[in-house]
Parts: C-alpha cells; structure tokens; sequence
C-alpha cells in the first residue's frame, strides 16, 4: 500500500468495481439475501444471537484515520450508506493530541501541513479548523562534530562549505531532477529511466558511491532519518525518489517555512479527525478490530469481535503490515499477501519537554536543532499558537529509536533531556512536565511514521499496492501519489478509493 494505482489495474478491475453505475451499485448493496440497508447500528444483532443477520452497507471502511474519514465522508457525498470500523477507542490514526489543560494540547502523532498539501487544508477549513505557522524566528542550531553553532532559520547549517556544496549540488542538480523522472502511479514503470538499477539499491550504497564528503552524507542520513524513521541502508532509492517526487522535491522536505513543516493546526491535528468523525457520527464504530474479511459472489461479509456486518464493498485503511493479522477468506492473492511481508513500519518516538515558557525564543532560537549526536537529532518548538506553555519536541528515529524502544521511560526522558541540555543549556532540564510516545508500541500502528520499502521491492510488487481484490479496496497514506507518507496523502487517498468504487 504505497503508490497509487497504475492504469492496466485499474482497467482489470473496472467490471467489478469502477465502472459500477450508482443504480446499480445500491442495487447490489441492498440485495443482500433481502436484507435492508441499515444507516445505523441500533437495529444490528451481535453475531451469536439466534438468527442473527449482518447490518448491510453500500461501503464498509477498515479504519478511522484520516485515509478512512475522508473516504467514509466522500462516500457519503455521494449518497452512499457508509459504515466506519475502528479498532481503536478513539479516531485519527496516526494523529494524536495530548492535553496541557486550559483548553490546550500537543499533538504526539502527525502534525505538520505546509503548501501545496490542498488535501488536508480544505478538509481543515471545512470543519472549521484553521492554521498557525510553525515557530520560526531567530537562528536554528546545529550540533555536528561536537560543536553547537547557531544559523539563520532561513540559511544552511554550517557544516564546511565543500560539504553542504556536494549536498546542495547532488539535491538539487541529481535527486530532484531523477525523482521528477518517476511517475508517482507506476514508479515501476519509469520511461526512459533504469527503475531495476535504481530499485536494487538502497539509499545507503548510492549514498557511498555518490558523496564524498562526511557533512553531505550527514545531511542525506538525517533526511532518510526524518522522513522515513529508518535508515539510508533500509530504504530503496527508488521509493525514496519517490517521496522526493510527491512532494515537490527535497527542499520541501526538509524545511520549514515553505515546506513541510511550515504550518500546525489550531487545537491539534487531531482535532480535524474528530470533526470529521462527529459530521458522520454512528457511522463510525469505536472498539470494533475487524478480524475477518469473506468475499461472497454478490457481497463481503466482515466480522469483528462482536458482530458481523455486510457490504458491497469494503475499503482497508490499515498499514500494509498490519494486513495480514485481518484473516482473508479466500486468502489474498500471493503477490498482494507477500508485499506486505516486505512493507515495514518506520521506528520513532515522539518526546516533548514542557515548559513554563518557550525560554528559546528570548535567546533568539527558533527551536530547531539538526544534530550527528542522539538519541535526538531533530527538534521543533512545538509550544501552542500563543507561546504558552514553552514545549520542546524530539524525535528518536530509526536505529536510535530501536535501540531506545526497549529501555525503561524513565531512561528515555533522561535521555531526552540530556539532549535537550545539549542544545539549550542547563535551562532544558527544568520541565514541569514530559510527553512521549513510542509509536511502534501502538498495537494498531506498529510504526510510525509510514511504511517505507526495501530494495526489489517496488519494481516486483508495485502493482498490487493498490489494485483492488475483488470487492477489497485499499487507501491510506502509503497508498497516495502527491504527498505520500503525510497526512494530507492519507486523505486523497480515501477520496481517491470512493471514486475507484463509483466511477465518480
């Protein structure tokens, strides 16, 4: 679940889905053996009553992140009788907010939305959540070789100039102009360009062959680290060319004001997930893991653990390696069921540091720390719109985050803090309070923040990322072209699988 769909899969599976007409498409939902199609669950018998008979649905959507409320809300523009299956007691996925009290919160999953991510900021606007610039006045820091330097938010980090020379040359006059060549729906398919070459490699050993300096590979390690929470050795440069290609290049990546990090939401990005879900009300189910999925001629039957319910079809919005723990009758296709045996999670923990005030900015620092040394490399201001309380957030990515995972919290936060001193000076170690996360702890994330693919991986099984099996469709944001891995991915994702199932 990574790319989105080519066109030869889309044509395959027109006559079971896609070229549906709306007529028929509830006609087929509502013939279930007789059944009438029930809007809500009121009505809806547990699976070990007597005779008891699945809720019947045009749609059934796996999951309530923002992939699956955006389909789940797109679905019912439509006029489609929806139904939302979320394992967890709460929606957004992988967004989560964490109160400070006061009305206040910090946001312990996905947060940041910056331009051209359209997706997400029309949703935001339509359910009245605006947005506020991330933190970024004054100098940022870099700790590299065992020196801090500060440098303007705007500017590059101070590394030798032959270095940041290579990067920025091999950035901008090698990575964008390669990744621009990969088409964002059939990566594997690239015209013109050696996609086997580039697939059969990872990041780590085009990194050794092309970079010569130790600042410029510092910098690509750090990216790969950033937006993956894996390492260069992890991640094939192809699907790597891809996340340059959907959004927009490697300078939207990596900074702030412009870029991917540019803006947060008021009240949390959550908050944007809860909005929608509220607008759909019963139709989204809390606490209800689906178990099974059956394909039947006409329908799908899908269980969870305290009933079953019906549908034309179904859209799965989990992580491609949380998949196989949902049991498929008849089982996936093995090109579809051995992708996500190779589509792993990132690995980061999330850990803010909460202050009586943002004592950073009076030193004239926006927050922002790159650094060689963990376990945190990457730091934000992440205080709330106005200034109050100070929070500091960091993130423990990839190796660092698997070798931290499995130590106690309160080592972690040692740690954290001790990273935080590192940077800020002896002021970072007085917290009035302390947050973190560890996201493949999460039982229905197992990662965070995507999955991301290995060498071979997209040239041999790029297609069944999103072909759709039958009446089983896929969205999320792995699955997404523009802006692939973030949230505003995940929501044209949903969109993207509503219109797959009604032609529209």
């Amino acid at each position: 679940m990574k790319r989105t769909k080519s066109r030869s899969a889309k044509e395959s599976t027109r006559p079971a889905a896609a070229s549906l007409s709306r007529r028929s498409f509830l006609l087929t939902a509502s013939g279930f053996a007789g059944a009438a199609l029930v809007p809500s669950l009121v009505r809806a018998s547990r699976i070990g009553d007597s005779g008891a008979r699945p809720s019947s649905y045009d749609i059934i959507v796996i999951g309530a992140g923002f992939a699956g409320l955006a389909a789940a809300r797109q679905a019912v523009r439509q006029g489609a009788t929806v139904l939302v299956l979320e394992a967890r007691g709460r929606v957004g996925g992988r967004t989560l907010n964490a109160s400070l009290g006061s009305g206040k919160v910090i946001e312990v999953g996905g947060e940041w939305v910056g331009p051209g991510q359209t997706s997400i900021l029309a949703l935001a606007a339509d359910v009245g959540v605006a947005t506020f610039k991330t933190y970024n006045t004054g100098n940022n820091l870099l700790y590299y070789q065992g020196k801090l330097a500060p440098y303007d938010s705007a500017g590059i980090p101070p590394i030798p100039d032959a270095d940041s020379n290579e990067f920025l040359s091999v950035a901008f006059g090698v990575l964008d102009p390669l990744a621009a060549k990969i088409p964002l729906d059939t990566p594997w398919s690239a015209p013109g360009v050696d996609v086997q070459a580039l697939d059969g490699q990872t990041v780590e050993t085009w990194k050794l062959a092309q970079l010569a300096t130790p600042g410029a590979r510092f910098f690509l390690d750090l990216l790969v680290e950033a937006v993956f929470a894996c390492e260069p050795r992890d991640v094939s440069l192809l699907d790597f060319l891809v996340s340059v290609h959907s959004s927009g290049g490697v300078l939207p990546l990596v900074t702030t004001d412009g870029g991917a990090q540019d803006s947060r939401l008021v009240g949390g990005s959550q908050l944007v997930a809860q909005r929608v879900a509220a607008q759909l009300g019963d139709r989204v189910v809390l606490n209800a893991p689906v178990r099974r999925i059956l394909q039947h001629p006409s329908f799908v039957t899908v269980e969870t653990d305290a009933r079953p319910y019906r549908a034309a079809q179904i859209i799965v919005t989990v992580p491609p390696a949380l998949c196989p723990r949902i049991d498929f009758d008849p089982p996936l296709p093995g090109l579809r069921d051995q992708l996500t045996q190779r589509f792993p999670q990132g690995s980061v923990i999330k850990c803010q540091a909460v202050y009586d005030s943002p004592f950073w900015r009076a030193a004239g620092l926006t927050g922002q720390v790159t650094s060689d040394t963990g376990p945190v490399k990457v730091t934000f201001d992440n205080s709330p719109p106005d200034g109050s309380p100070g929070v500091l957030v960091g993130f423990i990515e990839g190796d660092e985050a698997r070798a931290w995972g499995p130590r106690s919290a309160a080592d972690r936060r040692t740690a954290v803090l001790e990273s935080f001193t590192r940077y800020f000076g002896a002021q970072a170690a007085a917290v009035k309070g302390y947050v973190e996360y560890a996201w493949s702890e999460d039982p229905w994330t197992r990662g965070c923040y995507g999955g991301y693919l290995p060498p071979g991986v997209l040239t041999n099984y790029g297609p069944a990322i999103t072909a759709p099996i039958g009446r089983i469709h896929w969205a999320g944001s792995e699955t997404a072209g523009p802006w692939n891995g973030y949230i505003d991915g995940a929501v044209s994702s949903g969109v993207r699988a509503v219109e797959e199932i009604t032609g529209k």
